[in-house]
């Protein structure tokens, strides 16, 4: 009987070293046994994931997008003091909201406002104070391991400088805003490995500040972020606009080669091919795994951009500093309401409005999201310092990386693919090593190495770059 996956990678013999004579062995660039890898297939959610995402309530989700509404305008200029109207007031609503749910936590949430002050700049005329509310899920044994995901609370009207004018501001992002709370309610009573960070952040629309603030402040700190998620105009999948909508569909876009890389270390990923497989990358085909399944309902359509046309949001703050981040939207947008200041002509009302979302998507959407920050704080964090032997000219390919630190590790998997495929095809357990030779040819295929638990949790591929 002939094995269909030797149609993957055709060779003269069978792929890969087995891991169990590399883990017999612990010594570097150990030979191994001949073995064929297998293919990959997605992670299922647990038991707890599960019941998790069941929990996920588009009845609050409504609630919270309405109430962020009726603020009138959240505009990040508006009022800071006034209890019923502008941004101020949506701020310390938001901010309650969170404490509420962090009492359920048994101490493990804390939140608390994050405040600067902005200067002058082209979209801010006056030195103005801008607050993000973070809320901090402690994570139980592998803290110093982060995942962040943030909606930006403020709304704009077609003037960005207009702080009057109502701006209900529905879909961007009252929809991003109700998805990270209504997954912090749902994670407060539940223990992760890693520490997750709910913020709705503000002065995006005036040049992502907050979300910069944000990401610099864990820069300075040195906290290991190992994945960004925005979620910014998340509220329906019909764009309301004549067309044919989607409302099982969710777009994830990811750069390739790192912002944050220097010239040189771009040069070195694109010499080797290496532009599709950078962190954010990889993030993205681990979310499509784990969170596109009957249980969330979605399809995760991953882009290979940065983001939008003309436009960003606040994962690029993140990826400036080196981070990898992802940003979700919806698969369409409407650019006639979108931003537009409230109208009403004959008899109907136009605008970002609370009438526009559809509170079944953004579910849908923080289903993603929950499926997403689960699999991550409960996997081993990805595998560090992952390098590919090309000192030698050998028809065998020599991987290493660093051991990870998780408590409940129990090994690795190497990863590989046809280099004009988009994804792995392949996967081979190699054990709880660092180091793996295996009789495939560097020069042939992609590779990646990824760490696994022992409850099958598997964390987001590492590529290789070169040894130096």
């Amino acid at each position: 009987m002939t094995d269909h996956r030797e149609k993957l990678i055709p060779s003269r013999r069978a792929f890969l070293a087995a891991s169990a004579a590399v883990a017999a062995t612990p010594v570097l660039g150990a030979r191994a046994a001949h073995a064929t890898g297998h293919g990959l297939h997605k992670q299922s959610p647990d038991r707890q994931l599960r019941a998790l995402l069941r929990e996920i309530d588009p009845n609050r989700i409504g609630a919270i997008v309405t109430r962020l509404a009726a603020f009138g305008t959240r505009h990040t200029l508006s009022a800071q003091d006034d209890p019923v109207r502008g941004i101020g007031a949506a701020r310390d609503w938001i901010h309650e909201q969170l404490r509420t749910y962090a009492a359920a936590s048994g101490g493990r949430m804390t939140v608390e406002l994050q405040s600067f002050i902005q200067p002058v700049s082209p979209r801010i005329p006056t030195p103005t104070r801008i607050t993000n509310v973070v809320a901090t899920l402690r994570g139980d044994t592998d803290p110093g391991r982060v995942y962040v995901v943030t909606g930006h609370y403020d709304s704009r009207a077609s003037d960005v400088l207009d702080a009057t004018s109502d701006a209900p501001g529905a879909d961007d992002d009252a929809s991003g805003v109700a998805a990270i709370m209504e997954l912090a309610r749902v994670m407060a009573t539940r223990h992760t490995e890693a520490t997750i960070v709910f913020a709705a952040v503000a002065g995006e629309e005036q040049g992502l500040y907050g979300s910069d603030h944000l990401a610099q402040q864990f820069k300075d700190a040195g906290t290991d972020v190992q994945a960004m998620f925005s979620n910014d105009i998340v509220g329906t999948g019909d764009a309301h606009d004549g067309t044919a909508g989607d409302p099982r569909t969710v777009r994830l876009f990811v750069e390739g080669v790192p912002t944050a890389e220097t010239a040189a270390e771009a040069t070195v990923r694109k010499s080797v091919g290496g532009e599709n497989d950078g962190p954010s990358r990889q993030l993205g085909r681990f979310v499509h795994d784990v969170a596109e399944n009957p249980q969330t309902g979605m399809r995760v359509r991953v882009i290979w951009r940065r983001d939008r046309y003309l436009r960003g949001s606040d994962h690029i703050s993140f990826l400036l500093r080196g981070y990898p981040a992802a940003r979700l939207t919806e698969p369409r947008e409407n650019f006639a309401h979108e931003h537009q200041n409230v109208r009403v002509e004959n008899g109907v009302q136009y605008g970002d409005l609370v009438e526009f979302c559809d509170f079944r998507y953004i579910a849908r959407v923080t289903r993603v999201n929950a499926a997403a920050l689960w699999s991550l704080a409960q996997a081993p964090g990805t595998p560090k310092g992952v390098v590919i032997d090309t000192t030698q000219l050998t028809n065998e390919t020599t991987l290493r990386w660093q051991r990870g630190t998780s408590a409940d590790l129990a090994g690795y998997e190497v990863v590989w693919r046809e280099t004009t495929a988009p994804d792995w095809t392949n996967v081979l357990a190699v054990g709880d090593v660092t180091t793996v030779t295996i009789d495939l040819s560097k020069d042939n295929v992609f590779f990646g190495v990824r760490a696994v638990d022992r409850d099958g949790h598997r964390s987001p591929v590492a590529a290789p770059l070169p040894a130096s």
